[in-house]
């Protein structure tokens, strides 16, 4: 009999334990059924059709797709979890551009900003000096010219720099080419540089992207309500097209008065939550993550000026629903936060801004699912970021992510991006980064790049819905596991973000 009783009694303590299973817990079968290739298509050619006019950052288009993202989130179940009760946690954006007041003349020539020459920065300017013209700006012609107190005009090489990347004309001519220079002149003492654009390279980046973004001027996270005004140029720098090096001879006076204005402009986070049942564990948040913007309304290709952003990133909108309904008919122990940020595209705005002004304890914080460019390529492959080697954020976070994809989608796993030494970077260039900076553990599903990223042509059209509804699982299956485990993943300790 005192054995019995002494089973009974080790039976009842061991079944009062709690799970400390980290990832036995398989997603219920009503969740599963409650996310739907048909809503997903639906909801993304509401959100990513032409009537919000790609969702510009800080711009009004933005805040009008966060207003109907804050109506899907109520009608999934969620809960409003932003600031005063609602929806919404706002934040400031300054921009800094070149105002038209600004003249630049080359000799008797008034130029025309934008057209006839491009300022590469929205930096404060006053320049009055003569023009040299090296021709090609290899080491050698640098060395061999007096440039002390001059304009220097010059066409770049590519010489030294990996260009095998995405958007190679963009990031050359914004920042690839000013660095490299810059560099190379520092100690020559000029007062500013002139890149010639000769070659098909550059003269495509200047009619189809980055004229554009000059002209938009840069963008900063204000996060004091002060105005910060641009710094003067060390190095003013510009681009010209060849067809005006005839301007540059005879070595003419340059005279620039580069002027500039800020703005503050509103961008906006929208944030629900399902709460957990679990009397203890529900104050812990599982993250699931994506972000509003795109591009809006930018130089015409092929026929088409509204950059929709289908992939980029109302895949990862949509499916951010569709686990909110999932979680809505069968809840889990921990809650759920359901955040897609603002102003992802100039640097990640509106994730830096939440993990500076958390809307829930930080602590309460258990893991990061960030998703983005979730809905393209070979309907198979997928990929999951902060997994492998050096890039590994949480082994258990990890080992859930992988388990989850057995149980469910079976993806193969496309590894490369994935390595810490990839020349994209990717792991830092989506919403998740600034929480593996402040210590929390997150992993990233994308299904990666592909010709139509950042281009009018990621159209709802172009996406492939079963293979959107087979990541929205595969996450559904990994975020289950997080949130009714009874160990809480952490931050692996070899883990160094990059900062």
């Amino acid at each position: 009999m005192k054995k019995f009783v002494r089973f009974l009694l080790l039976i009842t303590c061991v079944a009062s334990l709690p799970d400390l299973s980290a990832t036995a817990q398989t997603a219920p079968a009503k969740g599963l059924a409650a996310i739907k290739e048909t809503e997903l298509k639906n909801d993304l050619y509401t959100f990513a059709g032409d009537g919000f006019r790609g969702r510009e950052f800080c711009s009004p288009d933005e805040l009008r797709a966060a207003v109907w993202l804050a109506d899907q989130m109520r009608a999934t179940g969620m809960k409003p979890a932003g600031n005063d009760g609602t929806f919404f946690q706002f934040f400031d954006v300054q921009r800094d551009r070149v105002s038209a007041l600004s003249t630049i003349k080359i000799g008797d020539i008034q130029l025309e900003l934008w057209k006839d020459i491009l300022t590469i920065e929205p930096l404060q300017a006053t320049i009055d000096a003569s023009i040299v013209y090296i021709g090609k700006g290899t080491d050698e012609a640098i060395e061999a010219a007096n440039l002390e107190g001059k304009v220097v005009a010059l066409i770049p090489t590519y010489d030294g720099l990996d260009l095998n990347v995405a958007f190679p004309e963009t990031r050359f001519m914004q920042r690839l080419v000013t660095l490299k220079y810059r560099n190379l002149l520092y100690n020559k003492k000029i007062k500013g540089l002139i890149f010639v654009a000769s070659d098909e390279f550059t003269k495509n980046g200047w009619k189809e992207h980055v004229h554009v973004r000059f002209e938009r001027g840069a963008y900063k996270l204000n996060n004091g309500g002060k105005m910060i005004l641009p710094k003067p140029a060390v190095i003013p720098a510009f681009w010209m097209l060849d067809k005006d090096l005839a301007l540059f001879n005879n070595n003419p006076r340059f005279n620039a008065n580069i002027i500039t204005e800020s703005f503050l402009y509103p961008s906006v986070n929208v944030i629900g939550k399902i709460e957990g049942t679990d009397q203890q564990l529900k104050a812990e948040n599982v993250l699931v993550t994506s972000h509003i913007d795109h591009m809006g309304v930018r130089e015409t290709q092929q026929g088409d000026s509204i950059y929709n952003g289908a992939d980029d990133n109302g895949s990862a909108v949509v499916a951010m629903l569709a686990i909110g309904r999932a979680y809505h008919a069968v809840p889990a122990k921990r809650s759920q936060l359901f955040i897609s940020f603002g102003s992802e595209e100039p640097y990640l705005f509106g994730s830096n801004y939440y993990t500076l002004h958390p809307t829930v304890k930080k602590e309460s914080i258990v893991a990061v699912l960030n998703a983005d460019l979730i809905g393209r390529n070979t309907i198979d492959s997928a990929a999951i970021l902060g997994t492998r080697g050096a890039n590994n954020t949480s082994v258990l976070l990890t080992k859930m992510a992988l388990e989850a994809n057995n149980e469910g989608p079976k993806f193969k796993l496309d590894s490369v991006w994935d390595n810490p030494n990839h020349k994209e970077g990717f792991l830092y260039r989506s919403d998740h980064a600034p929480f593996l900076k402040q210590g929390i553990p997150a992993v990233f599903y994308t299904t990666l790049l592909h010709p139509d990223y950042h281009t009018p042509k990621d159209d709802p059209e172009h996406i492939d819905y079963k293979k959107l509804r087979k990541v929205t699982e595969w996450m559904y299956r990994t975020s289950w596991k997080v949130s009714n485990s009874g160990i809480r993943p952490v931050i692996n300790p070899d883990f160094k973000p990059k900062r």
